[in-house]
């Protein structure tokens, strides 16, 4: 089996709809994939409907967290999306979305580039407007090669020139929060210390003894040496170990099923969600 547990699409701020992304997942060889858009659920029906046979979908989300001044991302996994605490912090964190993108663009100006919201605006459509919206607009501008580039200290990167905070879940509330509505929770790429800081490992063991259930691994931004200290951190904490691609489409360099999660991982994950249904085939419920 190849399982990529961590793609995005338009309902956020991948450049696949949901329908492209799991039809591309199954053209790419997947026998499961993971819709896990930022802060939102909005992907799901579409993505649903369109499940080509042989392909599971995984329902998720990744949410955006911070603690002690440091953003992490929080994969959620098979969480029943009517959870109505959990739908309102999601929404929370949304609302705060567009303020910060054009607190951005006002950096941005302020450090001499042509951006413009109208720009951003059109970049976003109706997905939820984000960084890597700003950041595709500055590849349009030849301010930065790629999207990846403008995630630095010296552009978007956390505490970079024009970077801006959003109101953000604190990660343990999101770990109690998804066990309340029945999901399972990974910490996103750990390790992406090209984003900016990262959260110490003995936050990570904090949170593990809160309910985190696992730690995303191989990550295109994660090194070998970087993955090795991962794993053995998992081993000492009793954490799942995930792989992923973090597909964005065409907004970053990489593929569907570049990085996968073993069979095993993923059975225990799906036995751990009361929340949620894999859904398999050409549709079904995704509720339980």
């Amino acid at each position: 089996m190849r399982i990529d547990l961590h793609t995005h699409s338009t309902a956020s701020d991948g450049t696949d709809t949901p329908a492209q992304l799991v039809a591309n997942a199954a053209a790419a060889g997947l026998d499961v994939v993971a819709l896990t858009d930022h802060d939102t659920v909005g992907g799901h029906r579409e993505a649903v409907d369109a499940l080509p046979e042989g392909l599971t979908l995984v329902t998720g989300a990744e949410l955006s967290c911070r603690v002690d001044g440091v953003s992490m991302h929080l994969l959620a996994y098979l969480f029943d999306p009517a959870d109505a605490e959990l739908a309102q912090a999601r929404e929370r964190v949304r609302d705060d979305r567009t303020p910060r993108a054009r607190e951005m663009v006002r950096k941005l100006r302020a450090l001499d580039v042509p951006i413009t919201w109208e720009q951003v605006a059109r970049i976003a459509g109706d997905g939820s407007v984000g960084r890597p919206h700003v950041a595709a607009a500055l590849v349009e501008l030849g301010v930065v090669p790629t999207v990846s580039d403008a995630f630095t200290p010296e552009w978007l990167g956390n505490g970079g020139r024009a970077y801006a905070e959003k109101h953000e879940f604190d990660p343990f509330d999101a770990v109690r929060l998804v066990k309340a509505a029945g999901g399972v929770t990974v910490f996103a790429h750990p390790a992406a210390v090209k984003r900016g800081a990262v959260v110490p490992e003995s936050t990570i063991a904090a949170l593990a003894d809160a309910g985190l259930d696992g730690v995303e691994v191989d990550h295109m931004d994660h090194d070998e040496p970087a993955r090795a200290r991962l794993r053995g951190l998992a081993r000492e904490l009793d954490l799942l170990t995930t792989g992923s691609s973090d597909y964005h489409g065409s907004r970053k360099a990489v593929e569907l099923g570049a990085w996968t999660t073993d069979p095993e991982i993923y059975g225990e994950i799906t036995r751990r969600a009361t929340g949620a249904f894999p859904v398999p085939g050409a549709g079904g419920a995704v509720h339980r």
